[in-house]
């Protein structure tokens, strides 16, 4: 077997893109994610990560100089804790049913990672923000994926628990049907929170980009950021980002909540955009944006997704959780929305957990990320939670 390191725009890196469409074209539920977001991952102009981080990413070949495998490592100095092992990552793992070739790409991660002086590597995540390219599916795999989440292989679960990696954390993913009741305990703490006229919920307005970009940089990083493998967002990333999600943003699904003017909560959801990438074969190009505006604007989907929920600390506890469900329901429904899921909720976080099922939600996929030390001695432990 050969492995290549892949550079930007070489042929190599061609191979990267193709490789998970001919292991999965057999796959109904595998959606091909689009190349340009795949390629945006690794390039410094277009990847605030490099400022603070480096990448490296290979290809392997079998002997008839077939694409086997690919694989990627990195690292982001901002999330290491002084006294704490320096952990790094790996991703964008895919790779015949083979347990050396899959050793040979962990291998290559694990040595330039050691090169470069870290403890150890958290896989399959991504050289970038939580909200893709993290986890292995280990539950659902009948289902299709929200845009963002990997569907990967079954048997992708034993080559890394074969190399030594081991679970951190799971993260779950839930769905509700919109037109379910709410129970009536929920829409009592609603109606508590209703009577005191200081509380006030709503939808993001465009007219309003500012106060929103700086309502979600407060909550985000009171609620999250302190979270261990999480950086602190700065107004400028939020703004970015808010102007990255106009083309797919319905702003009946953005809700926010403010106690007088302070900015205490936002739940966050968008159009399920994988019920449209998925007719576009990963490439937006002039057919691809044609059948993009199709899918979006004329045959839409009644789906949405959770992008991300947050309740700063001085107001967890007061049925905040609950109430901004409550408040954003009818306007949801009336946009014609059906049925939602809800991404990326860690088995650490009990809290969040709790109010889904409250929401009589139904636990429909997990993924798993997996931490390997490259000291196979060093005391392993899962994530701490934060409840």
């Amino acid at each position: 077997m050969t492995l290549k390191i892949v550079h930007a725009d070489s042929p190599e890196e061609r191979d990267f893109l193709q490789l998970p469409v001919r292991l999965y074209r057999n796959e109904k539920c595998w959606i091909r994610p689009l190349d340009k977001d795949l390629r945006d991952v690794f390039r410094p102009e277009s990847n605030k990560m490099y400022r603070s981080g480096e990448c490296m990413r290979w290809t392997l070949y079998d002997a008839r100089n077939q694409c086997i495998g690919r694989v990627a490592a990195f690292f982001d100095k901002r999330l290491w804790k002084e006294g704490k092992p320096k952990i790094g990552g790996m991703g964008f793992f895919e790779c015949t049913d083979d347990q050396e070739a899959a050793n040979i790409l962990f291998e290559a991660c694990e040595n330039w990672l050691k090169e470069k002086g870290l403890d150890g590597m958290d896989g399959p995540i991504n050289f970038g923000d939580r909200d893709k390219n993290w986890g292995l599916l280990c539950d659902g795999f009948e289902l299709e994926p929200n845009y963002g989440m990997p569907w990967t292989f079954q048997y992708y679960i034993k080559l890394f628990e074969n190399y030594g990696f081991r679970v951190f954390y799971y993260q779950h993913t839930y769905s509700r049907p919109v037109l379910r009741p709410l129970r009536e305990k929920l829409l009592e703490k609603y109606e508590r929170v209703k009577q005191d006229a200081s509380y006030h919920f709503c939808h993001y307005e465009p007219s309003q980009n500012e106060r929103f970009v700086k309502a979600f940089t407060d909550i985000y990083n009171q609620a999250w950021s302190k979270h261990s493998g999480v950086a602190a967002m700065q107004e400028a990333h939020v703004r970015a980002l808010f102007k990255k999600l106009k083309p797919v943003m319905d702003k009946r699904l953005l809700w926010f909540g403010f106690y007088e003017d302070r900015p205490i909560a936002f739940f966050l959801m968008l159009p399920e955009l994988n019920q449209v990438f998925k007719h576009v074969n990963g490439k937006l190009d002039a057919i691809g944006k044609l059948k993009f505006l199709w899918y979006r604007y004329v045959q839409r989907s009644p789906k949405m997704f959770g992008v991300i929920f947050g309740v700063i600390p001085d107001f967890q506890g007061k049925g905040l959780e609950g109430a901004i469900v409550v408040a954003c329901k009818e306007v949801v429904i009336g946009a014609g929305y059906r049925e939602m899921e809800m991404n990326w909720i860690g088995d650490f976080n009990p809290k969040m957990i709790h109010l889904l099922e409250t929401l009589d939600s139904d636990l429909v996929k997990r993924h798993s990320t997996n931490r390997l030390y490259f000291d196979r001695s060093y005391p392993f432990e899962r994530e701490k939670s934060i409840g």
